[in-house]
Formats: structure tokens, C-alpha cells, sequence
């Protein structure tokens, strides 16, 4: 089954409603130019308090190493999900510091070398739309077609995804998880409870 990412999460509040609907992952941006960046205290409260309910994602735009090891200790992330301009040297320095699964991010523009991108040495890829300024969260969809050869099993989906257009997305490609963001707020960074749970039943 296509696992559910939910990212931009900024608060308690939308937290726990996203992990009793049931994602498997919460996203958190310390990125700190975006609209949905949370400071780390911030996310290191929330985190405590889910308990382990769902996975928890720190999403970093060319943030140094050491800062990343640092954050991704005290928030106890699962996974870091690196949305920059990181090379593949960054991913592999990253992930024997912190030990942590990581995820890379390519922002689909035109035509995309899947060779490439399958040989980065993440344990998954984020694939998202071009939107030049802007790291994610843009709730602008690409051609599908753009990204055919690019491993499955270790894609999470994103890009305009909401809950009418999600299982065709899911049909077609069949990606490890789908990622959502900004189709289910009701502005940047507060999420609207009933189009999360739309988009969960969706997905289901």
C-alpha cells in the first residue's frame, strides 16, 4: 500500500490530527526562507508528544552537515530529507554522521536523466515541481510522464497532489508513498482537517 507523507506540519494541533488519519509520515521545515518553516524546540515538543505514533521527517535546504546532524539528535527524526542543491557526497558524509535514512529531492523541470537520480545514494527520492525561488510546496503538478524510469520503490511522490487526482497519480506509477502539502492547508502551514482526510481516503 502507497504509504502518506503530510508535510509543512507547524503544530501540535495538526500533528496529532494527521497521524490519527492515518500518514505514515510527518514532514517538518527547518528551512528558514519557507512559509512552513518551525523552529527545532518547536518540533522537538511535537515530537515527544506523538510518541511514535508516525515517522517523523526533517525537511533542510543547503544546511550545513554538522547543523543537520544536530537538529535531526535532538528532534529524533527518522529520516532527513534534504530538498537543496546536495551532491551525492553530502548524502553519503550525512548518513554515516547521523546514521539516519535520507531522502533527495529533485524538482522537476523539463526532461530529467532517471539513470542519474537512481544513482544518487539515498535511500529514497522526493520527485516535486520546478518553481524557480521556491523549495517545495509550490501545489503545482508536472507531466508524469517526465519522470518514467525512475525507481519506485524508493519514490515519494509530490507535486499538486490532492484527493482527486492522487490515485491516478498512484495507479500510474505506483510510488513507495505520496507527499502533500500545500492542497490540504487552509493557508501556509495550517492544515485543514477535513481535506487531510479526504486526501488519506483517497490514497486508501
Amino acid at each position: 500500500m502507497t504509504k502518506i507523507k503530510i508535510c509543512g506540519i507547524t503544530n501540535l494541533e495538526d500533528a496529532q490530527n494527521a497521524a490519527d488519519l492515518g500518514a505514515d509520515f510527518l514532514g517538518f521545515n527547518f528551512y528558514s526562507k519557507s512559509p512552513r518553516f518551525i523552529d527545532y524546540n518547536k518540533v522537538n515538543e511535537i515530537v515527544r508528544k506523538l510518541n511514535g505514533k508516525v515517522r517523523i521527517v526533517g525537511v533542510f535546504v543547503n544546511e550545513n552537515i554538522d547543523n543537520v546532524k544536530k537538529i535531526s539528535e535532538y528532534c529524533n527524526l527518522d529520516l532527513i530529507q534534504l530538498s537543496g542543491d546536495e551532491n551525492n557526497d553530502e548524502i553519503i558524509q550525512l548518513r554515516e554522521k547521523t546514521n539516519k535514512k535520507i531522502i533527495k529531492t529533485f524538482r522537476i523541470k523539463n526532461k530529467i536523466n532517471a539513470n542519474s537520480i537512481n544513482s544518487f545514494d539515498s535511500n529514497y527520492i522526493l520527485m516535486d515541481t520546478f518553481k524557480n525561488g521556491l523549495y517545495g510546496g509550490t501545489g503545482e503538478s508536472f507531466d508524469l510522464n517526465m519522470i518514467n524510469g525512475v525507481d519506485n520503490k524508493k519514490l515519494f511522490l509530490a507535486g499538486g497532489l490532492n484527493n482527486k487526482n492522487v490515485n491516478k497519480a498512484i495507479e500510474k506509477l505506483k510510488p513507495f508513498a505520496v507527499d502533500v502539502c500545500s492542497s490540504i492547508e487552509s493557508k501556509p502551514g495550517k492544515k485543514d482537517y477535513d481535506k487531510m482526510k479526504l486526501f488519506v481516503e483517497a490514497v486508501r
